[in-house]
């Protein structure tokens, strides 16, 4: 992508970053776009990079705002800690943050199913009886809890990758019900990832969509010229083959896709 300032009003960047420095909030459980620390503890993948080149492009300085977790980034999105948010656009979340119109990347989510199990596809899985186990406050988590109406949902206590293979092995190993009717819910390569057995349904049951966006504040009058400045930016960083570029540097090639274009 060029390294040419983008063409934003000095309200809407007023707006979009009123301290002059673009504060980026980065979600640290998503290995795929944070998968390694630098010297100084800093987030480093494909998510901190797109950060670092829409600074570049805003000809503002960067400050990386790392969270723990997405549902932890979302709930602050009023709290005037971040001004842009990369992170999985979803519905629920878009209550409080106007995301692009268009994500950057996406991840598939899919199911991981004991050893035997007679679940055998996406569609076998949301059945009166079945349990899925999720990580709690996660983007396809929240869309299960939209959309899995017959299958009994099971949340962690709190966010997490780890608590949620912990809480599938207790409830394999003494759950109601038995192997037979639990999955694990996960993105794909995270799950084949784990040091379980069974296997990964074919197909998804959702994909993430990773976007930027801002905390929504309808009440502003250059949050519109924001949002489609972010959305332009989106759109050229896949189409001048930036995101494709990170995506390899960080080797999540095969695991990460470039988003389609914005239609």
């Amino acid at each position: 992508t060029t390294n040419q300032a983008m063409a934003i009003t000095p309200a809407a960047l007023r707006s979009l970053a009123p301290t002059g420095v673009l504060r980026a909030g980065i979600n640290l459980s998503n290995f795929l776009l944070v998968p390694t620390r630098g010297p100084a503890g800093e987030p480093e993948g494909v998510a901190p990079d797109l950060a670092a080149a829409l600074a570049t492009r805003l000809g503002l300085p960067l400050e990386l705002v790392p969270y723990a977790n997405p549902g932890a980034l979302g709930d602050d999105a009023h709290a005037g800690r971040w001004d842009v948010g990369l992170i999985g656009a979803e519905p629920k979340r878009a209550e409080t943050i106007a995301f692009t119109p268009g994500a950057y990347c996406e991840i598939e989510a899919t199911y991981l199913v004991p050893p035997g199990s007679p679940l055998t596809s996406i569609e076998a899985v949301n059945q009166p009886g079945n349990r899925v186990v999720v990580s709690a406050r996660s983007a396809y988590g929240v869309w299960l809890e939209a959309n899995l109406d017959k299958a009994a949902l099971l949340p962690t206590a709190t966010p997490g990758l780890d608590l949620s293979r912990e809480l599938y092995l207790s409830e394999l190993a003494d759950g109601e019900g038995g192997p037979a009717t639990l999955a694990l819910a996960g993105l794909r390569p995270w799950l084949l990832k784990q040091p379980l057995e069974g296997a990964l349904l074919p197909g998804k049951f959702m994909s993430v969509q990773q976007a930027v966006g801002v905390p929504r504040n309808d009440a502003d009058e250059c949050q519109p010229e924001v949002v489609a400045v972010l959305g332009e930016f989106i759109e050229e960083a896949k189409s001048t083959g930036l995101v494709e570029e990170l995506i390899e540097k960080h080797g999540a090639t095969g695991k990460l896709s470039v988003a389609p274009p914005c239609s």
